[in-house]
């Protein structure tokens, strides 16, 4: 009898150890949970994207707004938005895991001090490098025991990734104008994931040197740089109608040759897998530009 007890409690025991889970996120806090994750709370519409692609996108439970892909994505409940979070709603769904970005509320200080008072483990994703959609996928899989699904959708993305990268980087350079908006003239900064897409495909941002991130532009610093190819993303997945009021200043070089273009912004401004969906249009317009230049 001592002997199956003590058998059982070593059973027991590992088991235990065996279900326990833990994920190093992006602040470089270990984040810990005695059980895999079963009910997750996605604090950004990418982070919604990575826990699907992490196997997990049946564990959600609350989401904020905007968080509209895959399709399935449009029916979890609403916790409010990125910027506006309903701590209440939060609660209500009992997460055993709430995955916060770093740029939005849920991941500033008194958000998470909220969440560490009433022992809710918080995953923060913090991405800087491309590379580092692969790793939040993989550190998601662990902390859902999904590891198998997640390492999967992580090394693939990292083939792709560099196989663009052998692909385009090196070629000849090409100047690019990426404008998120018209009024007011809007670009992004040289250390975006935009700017990291431009010159993973061989690109130059004009405004790589801006201080801010998100810059507003005059139109005359724009026609003084005179881009080979003007990018426009704005709201959703249609080409927006001012992209074409570039045709007043034919005397721009994107203008002249034609080379006005577009890429859906969930493609290339989301942390997701879906990026490198972005970077290959984007990849392939400006190899367009260094065709007609040829």
């Amino acid at each position: 009898m001592l002997a199956v007890l003590l058998l059982f409690g070593l059973s027991w025991s590992a088991s235990s150890v065996a279900a326990a889970v833990a994920a190093t996120d992006f602040r470089g806090e270990v984040v810990r949970l005695d059980a895999p994750a079963k009910r997750i709370v996605a604090l950004a519409p990418h982070l919604v994207e990575n826990l699907y692609s992490a196997g997990l996108g049946d564990r959600i439970v609350g989401a904020v707004s905007y968080s509209d892909y895959p399709p399935a994505a449009r029916a979890i409940p609403e916790v409010g938005g990125y910027t506006n979070i309903s701590l209440e709603a939060v609660l209500a769904k009992k997460p055993d895991l709430v995955v916060a970005w770093a740029s939005g509320q849920g991941g500033d200080p008194a958000t998470l001090a909220r969440f560490e008072a009433l022992g809710i483990p918080v995953y923060v994703d913090r991405p800087r490098r491309l590379e580092d959609i692969a790793r939040a996928i993989r550190d998601l899989g662990a902390l859902g025991d999904t590891r198998d699904t997640a390492n999967a959708a992580a090394a693939r993305f990292d083939r792709r990734l560099a196989s663009l990268r052998q692909r385009y980087a090196s070629r000849p350079p090409v100047s690019v104008f990426y404008q998120v908006w018209d009024e007011p003239l809007q670009t992004l900064a040289g250390d975006q994931f935009v700017g990291q897409v431009i010159r993973l495909c061989g690109g130059r941002n004009i405004f790589a040197d801006a201080v801010s991130l998100a810059p507003k532009v005059g139109i005359e610093s724009v026609l003084e740089r005179d881009p080979q190819a003007i990018v426009a993303s704005g709201m959703g997945d249609d080409r927006p109608d001012w992209l074409d009021d570039w045709r007043d200043w034919p005397g721009l070089q994107a203008v002249e040759n034609d080379h006005l273009f577009f890429v859906p912004p969930d493609l290339i401004q989301r942390a997701t897998v879906r990026m490198l969906d972005g970077a290959s249009m984007l990849c392939r317009q400006l190899e367009r530009v260094r065709g007609d230049g040829d």
